[in-house]
């Protein structure tokens, strides 16, 4: 085994791991690492002004490749900016390694923090190193930790001493991953049977399936069966929202999906947690009349908290496939007749929710200021074919997602709620990550300006991103989950609320950030300006920021 420095070890760790690019905002406690680094000419370091904005970016980038990301922090102070971001890539499943230097381990009395316990929360698992000889090992249970289901941050803390002290080094990387396969054919069996039995069934998909790569298998299986398929509160698309047996976004915190669930007798869940939301529901929110199907490849997900009565833990593509190999073996033409006419009733249910949707829109076209709809509408008839949507716009992404049309994994990419600040460096990592694609970034002004430090970086590395600001002078969010706190926890008959400190009384001048950081900035207050301004953002060739003025009203 070869002997060197635990700094240049941990560079040849990250070397046979294939990474590329390292995000960072080094500190002093990070001198050994940059020292070595310059014996590193291949890495592309890209340099971020805040740690959120840097999560961000590594999370962005992580999504678009499907490959662990790599981010190097500094001590206590730097790792604390950034564990807000982290706790929203431990919410997406998001594959990521965090590293931080630290103070000598031989100085505890002067008062070291104990960085891997900071973390803890935040990470799937967290460890200190005190010895060169560790890096190695650690580093590549890191990957490993990272990379398997249920997938997330892990953050390895470096002392001084473990980085400038000299060992012999085993330089492996982790193991291929082999999660669950197929799952056992009873299994697909119960739920072949359940289904086939149902008249009320429905389907949720959430973000697991994007990232199993089976947004076609979840497309047959509610084909074959004809019926409804709602996607769960993520960020990815794991089903073609253009599709006719598509409903719409689900949400527990809202009474009407709440009813739905409540109303169905079988619920098939694809990759998504069951059903957990911000505010308080019931521990079970099935009643016990109805059969619950969980398709996960995580063990620790199938069966958390809702009674699951039919627990599959396998690869969901090929778990989906299975069963859709089955239904189409079992069912009686009696039985694929029925299937047919539900999907008829699903797709005229479908097609009606769409057009009242468009009429709201259209009842509320000629506001001033313009409305989120009018907004969305403009800028759906302008954007690229091939367009990557990084979407942090919480108050706005129902306009969003109604007027945009997502058919595949990668064509959106948001933020998961559990931090703000995503969108603005998630959108750079998205174009590192899909070099060849233009990438917008739909960003709220509440969290635009939590994490406007992006802006340097994007001019820094020249990273062409266009930024679109839903500017309304507010956190809608809030008021929206203030509204739902009210209704739906409170349940009172005549909700009002003076929502108080959430609004921006002094407006942000987005487009004026965007010329302080020396990039092209426009203010659009006129919604029949927004094609040719995006035609300019994307014309520029570099990152550019549309600042659009948009009414908030509740």
């Amino acid at each position: 085994m070869p002997q060197m420095t635990g700094k240049r070890a941990l560079w040849e760790m990250l070397k046979v791991e294939g990474v590329e690019y390292v995000f960072g905002l080094p500190g002093s406690s990070e001198s050994p690492i940059l020292d070595a680094l310059e014996d590193f000419p291949d890495f592309k370091y890209i340099l971020g002004l805040h740690e959120g904005t840097i999560i961000g970016m590594a999370d962005g980038y992580a999504r678009a490749t499907g490959r662990v990301s790599y981010v190097g922090l500094h001590i206590e102070a730097g790792l604390a900016n950034g564990l807000g971001l982290m706790q929203d890539a431990k919410t997406s499943g998001t594959p990521m390694v965090v590293t931080s230097a630290n103070y000598d381990v031989r100085k505890v009395a002067e008062g070291k923090v104990d960085l891997a316990k900071m973390a803890e929360p935040f990470t799937k698992w967290s460890v200190e190193l005190s010895h060169p000889e560790q890096i190695p090992s650690v580093m590549r249970r890191a990957f490993h930790e990272a990379n398997t289901y249920p997938k997330g941050p892990v953050y390895v803390g470096l002392t001084a001493n473990a980085l400038d002290g000299v060992a012999d080094m085993n330089l492996v990387p982790s193991s291929p991953i082999y999660g669950p396969a197929l799952a056992r054919s009873e299994e697909i069996d119960q739920a072949a049977t359940a289904l086939l039995g149902a008249s009320r069934a429905l389907m949720v998909v959430g973000d697991r399936v994007a990232d199993s790569d089976a947004v076609g298998e979840a497309v047959r299986v509610s084909e074959t069966l004809g019926i409804p398929v709602y996607a769960a509160r993520g960020g990815e698309i794991n089903f073609p929202t253009d599709h006719p047996q598509f409903m719409s976004r689900f949400s527990s915190r809202l009474g009407r999906y709440r009813d739905l669930l409540r109303g169905a007798d079988v619920v098939l869940v694809a990759g998504a947690d069951t059903f957990k939301d911000l505010f308080y529901q019931s521990d079970v929110m099935l009643p016990a009349s109805s059969t619950l199907i969980h398709i996960d490849p995580s063990v620790s997900e199938v069966g958390k908290s809702e009674p699951t009565d039919i627990g599959i833990v396998a690869d969901i593509k090929l778990a989906l496939g299975q069963l859709t190999e089955t239904l189409g073996r079992v069912m009686t033409p009696d039985q694929v007749e029925a299937a047919g006419e539900r999907a008829k009733r699903v797709t005229e249910a479908s097609r009606t929710a769409v057009e009242e949707r468009e009429e709201a829109v259209r009842a509320r076209w000629d506001g001033t200021p313009m409305s989120p709809g009018r907004m969305f509408a403009e800028l759906a008839a302008c954007l690229p074919d091939d367009v990557v949507i990084a979407n942090d716009s919480y108050g706005s992404s129902e306009d969003l997602m109604n007027a945009v049309t997502f058919k595949a994994p990668g064509d959106l990419h948001s933020t998961r709620g559990a931090s703000t600040g995503w969108g603005m460096g998630g959108a750079i990592g998205l174009k590192i990550g899909y070099p060849d694609r233009p990438v917008v970034a739909v960003i709220g002004d509440g969290t635009g300006i939590s994490a406007i430090q992006a802006l340097w970086t994007a001019k820094n590395d020249a990273i062409p991103v266009v930024y679109v600001i839903c500017n309304n002078a507010m956190f809608r969010l809030l008021k929206l989950n203030m509204n739902t706190y009210k209704e739906e926890i409170l349940h009172e008959d005549e909700p009002g609320s003076r929502y108080l400190h959430m609004d921006l009384n002094t407006p942000l001048d987005f487009a004026g950030l965007a010329n302080v950081f020396g990039l092209y900035g426009e203010r659009i207050t006129d919604p029949e300006q927004i094609a040719p301004a995006m035609e300019r953002a994307l014309a520029s060739g570099e990152a550019a920021v549309l600042d659009m003025v948009i009414d908030g009203s509740m």
